[in-house]
């Protein structure tokens, strides 16, 4: 069954001085200040589109390594996963760095990695993103 998730966002002013909110509407969970200092310099207690992009990254991508993981017969016990997206001001997102330390009894370190290579290329959000270069660092607890 197919499901759509919305946000929106209420963007004032102009690029460089203006700045916004964008609403999670689907799970009522908040609403989060966006500006383009707070994406092309320091965050300054506000998000970004990139901020958000690595948010559903980390999460999409565990959700695939613990079910890759467990449909092999070694479920983890934890996986903590971290996205770098990178931001560059005039050309773009120009990659994305997931870090992914699991704790899976049984398993060996070059069968996680394995496990973990086969999430970054087949989570929907990997695929989504397929254009722009995405690079994994996997470590067992």
């Amino acid at each position: 069954m197919a499901t759509t998730r919305t946000a929106h966002t209420v963007w004032d002013g102009n690029l460089t001085e203006g700045n916004g909110v964008v609403t999670l509407d689907s799970s009522g969970i908040g609403e989060y200040p966006v500006s383009w200092p707070s994406r092309a310099e320091q965050a300054n207690g506000k998000t970004s589109p990139e901020e958000l992009i690595a948010a559903a990254h980390s999460s999409c991508f565990s959700m695939a390594l613990s079910h890759g993981l467990s449909g092999a017969g070694t479920p983890p016990t934890r996986l903590e996963t971290k996205a770098d997206v990178t931001f560059q001001p005039g050309t773009g997102i120009t990659g994305i760095h997931l870090t992914v330390t699991g704790a899976v009894p049984g398993l060996d370190a070059a069968d996680f990695t394995k496990a973990a290579e086969d999430a970054k290329a087949n989570c929907p959000v990997s695929q989504a993103l397929s254009g722009t270069e995405i690079t994994l660092t996997a470590n067992l607890a």
